[in-house]
C-alpha cells in the first residue's frame, strides 16, 4: 500500500521533467543538488525528509517541487503538510487541499489550519465561516469545540463567546471548555459566573496546576490577594515543590500587577492543548505536533506547548527541533528547570556529557526536585556516584513520602560505590514500595545472585521480571548473566541469545553472550562475538574486558556465584 501510494503522488512528476537550478535550491537553503534535482527529485527528498521527522527541511523540498510542478495537487498536499508541520501556519492556509483529488484527512484538517489564521490575522469573521462549515469532522471534533467560543469572541458574539462546548463522552473537553468559559465569562464582565466555573475546575481533592493558577490570577485580578493566596497555599501542601504554584504565590505575596486575562490568540492557544495532548496520548503524534504548531502561531510565549513539541520532535529524530523548542523557556518562568533538564538529555544522548551536566546543573539551581532528580541520574549515568549520592540523600530527606525510584536511584549509586549493606536497604525499600517493578526485582535479584546470597529468591526474581517485560533485552539479559553465573551455561547460551534479538546492538549483551558460547566449547562464534562488541560502541570496561579475550586467546575466566 505504501509504495503504490507513493508512485501516485510521483506520477504525475516523472512526466514534467522540469529541473530547478542549483541557484535556486541553494537560495532555499537546500544545499548542493540532490539526485535527479527535478520536482520528482525534490518530491522525493521531501518526503523522505517529513519521514525523518525534518519538517523544515521538508517544507523547502516539497515548496520547491510544488512550484516546479505546477501545483500538481498531490504535490501540494505534501507541501501544505511540511509547511504545518515546520509551523509556518500561514504559508499552510495558503495551500490548504481542496477539490476532487484531495484527500478527507488533508481537507478537514486544512479547514481547521484556516480557523487559526484567520484568528492569528485577526480576521474573526473568516474564522467564525470556516469553523461553521461541514468540513472540520473526525477527528478534530474537540479541537474545534474547544476553539469555538473564542473564535466567536473574535468577531463580538458575547453570547456565542460564553456557551460552553459541548461534545458527548469528552472528558477533556468539559473540563478545558469550562476553564475557556471562565476566562470568556470574565471577558464579558460576568464575574460570578466566571467564579462559579473557576470554583469548579478547582473543586477536586489535588486540582491541576492550571485550574489553581488560572483562579488565582483570576482573583488577583479582582483584588482578593488574601484569597489567591489561600489558593496557592492549599495547593503548595499537596505539591510544594511546583514551581507553577511557587511562582504564582511568589507574585501574589510581593503584591506584584497580576496576569492579565488571556487574549482572543492567547485563549484560542490553550483550548488546542488538550486535543494535542489527547492526541499524542493516542499515538497520532502528526495531529498532535500539527495542534502543537498551531497553538504556538498563535502564541508563541506558550511554553508548555514548547515543551510538548519538543518532545515529539525528539522523538521523531529532529535534534535540533528540539533543542531550539526546548530553549524557548526562560530562566524566570516555571517552565525553565524542565526544558533544561530535557536539553541536557538531549545533548546526553548525542554523547556531549559534559554539555548535558552544564544543563542539569543549570536546571537543578533553581531547587526544582524533578531538576534535582534529572541532575541526579546523569551524574549516575556518567558514574559520579558520590555527588549523585549527597544530591539523593538530600531528595530524600525532603520528601514527607520518598518515591521508590529515589530509592532505587541511592540503591544503584551505593551498590555502585561498594556500599552494599546500605544499597541492600535501599533497594529492599524501594520494592516495599513497588513490589511488581519489573526494573527493581531484576537489579536487587541479580545482586543476590552475583553475591551467592538467597539464590532461590532471587533467581525467582529474575524470571519474575523476565515474565513482566519479556521484550526487554537488559532484563532478559540478565537472567541468561545469572544462569552463567550460577554455571548453567548451556541455559545461559539459550536465554543469551534471545536477549541478543532483543537489542542487537548492546555491547554487553553480546560480550555476555561470547562469554557463554566460549564455556560451551563455541569458541569461533565467541570471537565473533566479542570482536562485534568493539563495533558497538562499547564503554571503556566492556572493550577492555573483549580485546583482553581476543588478544590472550583465553576466553572468560568466570566465577561462580558467591566467590
Amino acid at each position: 500500500m505504501r509504495r503504490s501510494l507513493l508512485l501516485a503522488f510521483a506520477a504525475p512528476l516523472i512526466l514534467l521533467g522540469g529541473c530547478a537550478t542549483t541557484q535556486t535550491r541553494e537560495e532555499a537553503g537546500l544545499g548542493a543538488p540532490v539526485a535527479a534535482d527535478s520536482a520528482y527529485g525534490m518530491f522525493l527528498a521531501g518526503n523522505a525528509a517529513l519521514q525523518e521527522g525534518r519538517n523544515g527541511d521538508a517544507a523547502k523540498f516539497l515548496e520547491l517541487a510544488r512550484t516546479q510542478s505546477g501545483d500538481d495537487p498531490a504535490v501540494a498536499e505534501r507541501a501544505f503538510t511540511a509547511a504545518l508541520m515546520s509551523g509556518d501556519i500561514q504559508k499552510a492556509a495558503l495551500m490548504v487541499p481542496d477539490g476532487p483529488t484531495a484527500s478527507e484527512p488533508g481537507k478537514r484538517l486544512g479547514r481547521l489550519v484556516k480557523v487559526v489564521a484567520a484568528l492569528g490575522e485577526g480576521k474573526g469573521k473568516i474564522a467564525k465561516a470556516e469553523l461553521a462549515s461541514d468540513g472540520i469532522g473526525f477527528p478534530h471534533r474537540a479541537a474545534a469545540a474547544l476553539l469555538g467560543p473564542w473564535v466567536s469572541a473574535s468577531v463580538g458574539d458575547i453570547e456565542g463567546s460564553t456557551v460552553r462546548p459541548q461534545l458527548r463522552g469528552d472528558a477533556g473537553v468539559e473540563y478545558f471548555g469550562q476553564i475557556g468559559q471562565a476566562h470568556l465569562f470574565e471577558r464579558a464582565r460576568r464575574f460570578d459566573e466566571a467564579e462559579t466555573d473557576f470554583k469548579a475546575v478547582t473543586a477536586s481533592e489535588n486540582p491541576s496546576e492550571i485550574a489553581v493558577t488560572t483562579y488565582g490570577a483570576f482573583l488577583e485580578r479582582r483584588g482578593r490577594r488574601p484569597e489567591a493566596l489561600a489558593l496557592y497555599d492549599a495547593a503548595l501542601t499537596r505539591n510544594p515543590s511546583n514551581l507553577g504554584l511557587k511562582a504564582a504565590r511568589a507574585r501574589a505575596a510581593a503584591n506584584k500587577s497580576a496576569p492579565p486575562m488571556p487574549t482572543i490568540k492567547e485563549g484560542a492557544a490553550f483550548a488546542l492543548l488538550a486535543p494535542a495532548a489527547t492526541m499524542i496520548s493516542a499515538k497520532q503524534e502528526s495531529i498532535g505536533l500539527a495542534y502543537l504548531r498551531m497553538a504556538l502561531a498563535l502564541d508563541p510565549q506558550r511554553n508548555d506547548a514548547w515543551l510538548m513539541l519538543g518532545d515529539i520532535l525528539q522523538q521523531n529524530g529532529d535534534v535540533e527541533g528540539a533543542r531550539v523548542a526546548y530553549m524557548k523557556p526562560k530562566s524566570n518562568t516555571a517552565e525553565f528547570p524542565a526544558a533544561q533538564a530535557k536539553l541536557a538529555w538531549s545533548h546526553q544522548s548525542a554523547g556531549d556529557k559534559e554539555g548535558a551536566l552544564k544543563l542539569a546543573r543549570m536546571a537543578a539551581a533553581t531547587g526544582d526536585t524533578e531538576a534535582r532528580i534529572t541532575l541526579s541520574d546523569l551524574l549516575r549515568v556518567n558514574d559520579n556516584y558520590p555527588e549523585a549520592l549527597t544530591l539523593l540523600n538530600g531528595l530524600i530527606a525532603e520528601a514527607k513520602t520518598p518515591d521508590w525510584q529515589l530509592y532505587y536511584a541511592r540503591g544503584q549509586a551505593y551498590e555502585r560505590t561498594g556500599h552494599w549493606k546500605d544499597a541492600e536497604a535501599d533497594l529492599r525499600q524501594a520494592l516495599a514500595l513497588r513490589p511488581d517493578e519489573a526494573e527493581l526485582l531484576n537489579y536487587l535479584g541479580y545482586a543476590w545472585i552475583d553475591r551467592g546470597e538467597r539464590l532461590p529468591e532471587a533467581m525467582g526474581m529474575v524470571e519474575k521480571a523476565v515474565a513482566a517485560n519479556p521484550r526487554s533485552g537488559a532484563i532478559v539479559d540478565s537472567l541468561g548473566w545469572a544462569h552463567f553465573r550460577l554455571g548453567d551455561y548451556k541455559k545461559a547460551v539459550e536465554v543469551l541469545e534471545q536477549a541478543v534479538e532483543l537489542e542487537a546492538g548492546d555491547p554487553e549483551i553480546n560480550n555476555h553472550l561470547g562469554d557463554a558460547y566460549w564455556m560451551v566449547g563455541r569458541k569461533d562464534e565467541a570471537g565473533f562475538q566479542w570482536r562485534r562488541v568493539l563495533t558497538l560502541k562499547p564503554d571503556d570496561k566492556i572493550k577492555a574486558d573483549a580485546e583482553k579475550k581476543l588478544a590472550s586467546g583465553l576466553g572468560p575466566q568466570p566465577k561462580l556465584a558467591g566467590q
